[in-house]
């Protein structure tokens, strides 16, 4: 027999707290919904309304047409397809040697990558700055996807080292036996094995690119050059911001993160099983 109490109980010390974590989760989402279907004068007007009654799509519009959202997104879209494609090709081989190989201070190594990730993001402007203006990079893209692709290197090999350990080198030695070089093991026996990994890596390194602002706001100068999250900041005014605008563009930023994410999450899943295996 169970305890008389036993679902109050559970109710209390799970359910509950969850679904108040999910609401405090989710209900900015929603507000950000509600706000970007909404006239501006119904956003301020009081009593406040909960639902986008009457809805309306003009702020979509406004922010893709008027503000100038299509040309922040086909430039986050560049600058977010380049890195992530660096940072996968190079985690890959990275990864493999950390996971494959044996040398004088590996560990150390693998130590001064995750280090790496410590230093704060502001430090690095300065020397970073300088090095652009010397190479004529500032305000173009190109000195985005470097960055971007340094940033998340380290972390996403480190993670593809997880994946690799996980693939019997076995398989690897076979092929070699077949008459496979040590490069056409790799391409032929472990990346089609690593597509879950790879997934995974290209999903953290996506969301990370996507949302990139720092340096971004320091080295884009031209409005036409500025991705998403700086366009989200060019909305907010010193003493105003149209709220249905900017709610309407957080909107357009939100949505290939999260269509990647419903698509790719069986990838994703299985991915992230098999970089919890020891190296």
């Amino acid at each position: 027999m169970r305890p008389k109490f036993y679902w109050p109980k559970r109710v209390l010390m799970f359910y509950l707290p969850m679904i108040l974590i999910l609401t405090f989760i989710i209900f900015p989402l929603y507000w950000t919904v509600r706000t970007s279907l909404m006239h501006e004068r119904d956003i301020v007007s009081l009593p406040i309304r909960y639902l986008p009654i009457p809805a309306t799509f003009t702020n979509f519009i406004t922010a893709w047409d008027v503000v100038g959202f299509n040309m922040y997104f086909r430039n986050s879209l560049f600058v977010a397809v380049l890195s992530v494609t660096l940072v996968t090709f190079f985690s890959i081989f990275v990864g493999y040697s950390l996971s494959r190989f044996k040398f004088r201070g590996k560990n150390a190594f693998m130590f001064m990558m995750l280090a790496t990730q410590f230093l704060p993001a502001a430090m690095l402007i300065l020397p970073l700055f300088m090095i652009f203006r010397n190479l004529n990079l500032l305000n173009n893209h190109f000195s985005l996807v470097l960055i971007n692709t340094t940033m998340q290197l380290s972390f996403n090999s480190i993670l593809m080292r997880g994946f690799v350990s996980g693939i019997p080198i076995e398989l690897e030695e076979a092929a070699t036996i077949d008459g496979c070089s040590r490069i056409g093991a790799i391409f032929k026996t472990v990346i089609p094995l690593l597509i879950p990994g790879l997934v995974a890596t290209a999903a953290f390194s996506f969301v990370g690119v996507w949302n990139e602002f720092l340096y971004a706001f320091m080295f884009m100068t031209s409005r036409t050059n500025f991705t998403l999250p700086i366009g989200l900041r060019s909305v907010i005014g010193e003493y105003t911001a149209n709220h249905g605008i900017l709610a309407a563009g957080s909107m357009i930023a939100l949505v290939p993160a999260l269509l990647m994410f419903v698509y790719l999450q069986k990838y994703l899943i299985t991915g992230l099983a098999a970089g919890s295996v020891k190296g």
